[in-house]
């Protein structure tokens, strides 16, 4: 029986295809059931050295509906980093504080650092540029609902896919369910090489395109993603690429994409999406938003051994 008991959730690339099904299964069961107290008296410490909303209240309004509490901190100048503590020093401590620790940090590699810093499990919520495995766990689960299933179906990413880590995980996950990928982007956004080695490796369809226009007919999702200003060092980079992934119903309608074609999007949104497809058939961003609660639920329960 597959179980994540005490298992750290780092990388997406950590997980096979059953485990990955197994977590969307258990997140299922958990939306539809009641499962109110079984975290009592476990504490979850969502350290957040980076800026969040959905990630950092999904997890907080998760536990606590579990039963269980919360401690932590949302921004970097209230911790003892300012005072040259390492980040391996941190999370030793905090460890005599929780159960779980959820992390957020801007150092690629820093989720891995600390699971290995520390003895009770930790939850990667995005590590710079590289992995964000929650939020794919539910842009699976919102796929999945949304779509009926996974296996076949025609996805295009389209916007920032060299520092969105949000499509890097996400394109690793759909490698397992015959996905052809679509990635669509400015050339200085382009997926980055170790992305496309692995897809190639794998045997995996994909095509690297510089406009939506070309296929639009064909995608089944369509995952946006905002250009991540804060990622450029260079402001003039930035503002030469920032207008590129816009979206509007009218615009797909134009385009003649699929009737059941579903629009997902990490948030938050700056201009890329406009309001038109808030209640359009195509806007799924929301939902997406809204499953964060049942599976990080079910990670929850999973790690802490409160559910199999």
């Amino acid at each position: 029986m597959t179980t994540f008991k005490s298992r750290d959730i780092i990388s997406i690339k950590d997980f096979s295809k059953d485990e990955l099904l197994y977590l969307l299964d258990l997140s299922g069961k958990v939306e539809n059931g009641d499962h109110s107290a079984l975290l009592n008296g476990r504490i979850l410490a969502n350290l957040f050295f980076e800026p969040s909303t959905r990630t950092r209240l999904s997890f907080e309004s998760a536990m606590r509906r579990l039963g269980g509490s919360v401690i932590g901190f949302d921004e970097v100048e209230s911790t003892s980093t300012v005072k040259g503590e390492s980040l391996s020093d941190s999370v030793k401590i905090i460890e005599g504080y929780c159960d779980v620790i959820v992390l957020r940090h801007f150092w690629e590699g820093s989720a891995r650092l600390a699971a290995e810093s520390v003895d009770i499990p930790v939850i990667n919520a995005g590590d710079g540029a590289n992995q964000h495995p929650t939020q794919t766990f539910l842009d699976l689960y919102t796929i999945m609902k949304t779509k009926g299933g996974l296996e076949g179906l025609n996805v295009g990413f389209l916007g920032d896919l060299k520092y969105g880590r949000t499509v890097h995980s996400l394109a690793h996950a759909l490698s397992h369910f015959n996905s052809k990928m679509y990635f669509i982007s400015p050339p200085t956004l382009k997926m980055p090489e170790d992305i496309i080695d692995e897809l190639n490796e794998k045997n995996v369809s994909f095509v690297e395109l510089d406009s939506l226009e070309e296929i639009s007919k064909e995608i089944d999702i369509l995952y946006c993603t905002r250009i991540q200003k804060e990622r450029f060092a260079d402001p003039i980079e930035y503002e030469m690429v920032k207008g590129f992934s816009r979206l509007s119903k009218p615009l797909l309608d134009e385009l003649g994409v699929k009737k059941d074609l579903k629009v997902l999007h990490p948030l938050p949104r700056v201009d890329e999406l406009d309001s038109s497809l808030d209640t359009s058939p195509y806007g799924a961003y929301f939902q997406q938003a809204r499953n964060g609660i049942p599976v990080r639920k079910a990670i929850l329960l999973s790690v802490l051994g409160a559910i199999s």
